[in-house]
């Protein structure tokens, strides 16, 4: 039986799973070549094109960001903070306002607002509109035909289940979208022992999180199965959208809907991971 059958049975208009192992997709179900919003699942995919903008030398992952990125008043609320700091959301920044709510690397709030400066930045180094470069340097080398981002980094990116299985299948098999090191960067813990409240879940300590990634960690209560490996990563979004990839049974999830995020989800995805692990894991 498909471990992923349950998703037909959720409390959504439309629903679409995959689950993907190094070698390919290993079971599948729902409208997966239907286009979702993705919300918050858009973080890690701005990320991953920051990261290529890194490597290309056009931004700096550790430099500390002055008045010419951030403007008089915010570099003055945050010194030293780096792109590193808001890929991680570490920087202090408040989650939807342009000012700080907690000093550098002290907390882990998380940020919309420090994506935005995330997109932004590449922005202004490389000369292209941050939409264009995500499609350049991401959509189109994994092969993500119908993923587009139509405004914000932090939330407004569109896409398919076919298209996540595009990049769970990258950082599973990676096939040089980035250098090994950058890729271990992106997925491990960034800012070690940081607290902060992961949405929907409330505080944790720690609330681990790597480059755009969130890190389960020892994280309870989660979204993933309880018997997902601490150095799970992935993320979820509002729109009701996730995926996942457990590095220690090397197999990834991903289940988009259009059903907002709320307690059916809560229920809904720690099973499906469950499920999804008695199968293959």
């Amino acid at each position: 039986m498909n471990p992923l059958q349950q998703v037909l049975d959720w409390p959504v208009p439309h629903a679409a799973a995959a689950v993907v192992g190094p070698a390919g997709v290993l079971a599948a179900i729902g409208e997966t070549t239907m286009e979702f919003r993705l919300a918050s699942v858009t973080k890690p995919l701005a990320a991953l094109a920051a990261l290529i903008a890194v490597e290309e030398e056009a931004v700096e992952l550790d430099r500390p960001l002055g008045e010419a990125e951030l403007g008089a008043a915010l570099a003055a609320e945050l010194p030293s903070v780096t792109l590193r700091h808001l890929l991680s959301h570490a920087s202090g920044l408040a989650p939807d306002r342009r000012s700080r709510a907690a000093a550098v690397g002290t907390r882990r709030i998380y940020s919309n607002t420090g994506f935005d400066l995330v997109g932004e930045l590449v922005t202004a180094a490389t000369g292209i509109d941050f939409a264009d470069y995500l499609a350049e340097a991401v959509f189109r080398p994994l092969g993500m035909n119908t993923a587009a981002l139509a405004g914000s980094p932090a939330s407004q990116g569109r896409g398919s289940v076919t298209d996540l299985q595009a990049l769970l299948a990258e950082v599973l098999s990676p096939t040089g979208l980035l250098d090994p090191g950058t890729l271990t960067a992106a997925t491990s813990v960034q800012f070690p022992g940081l607290p902060g409240v992961l949405p929907g879940y409330g505080g944790q300590r720690p609330n681990d999180w790597g480059l755009g990634f969130e890190i389960r960690g020892g994280k309870e209560p989660h979204w993933t199965s309880a018997r997902n490996s601490p150095a799970t990563y992935g993320h979820f979004g509002r729109a009701g959208t996730m995926f996942w990839v457990d590095p220690q049974v090397q197999l990834g999830l991903v289940a988009l809907t259009d059903r907002n995020f709320d307690d059916w989800a809560i229920q809904a995805w720690p099973a499906l991971s469950d499920a999804v692990l008695d199968a293959f894991g």
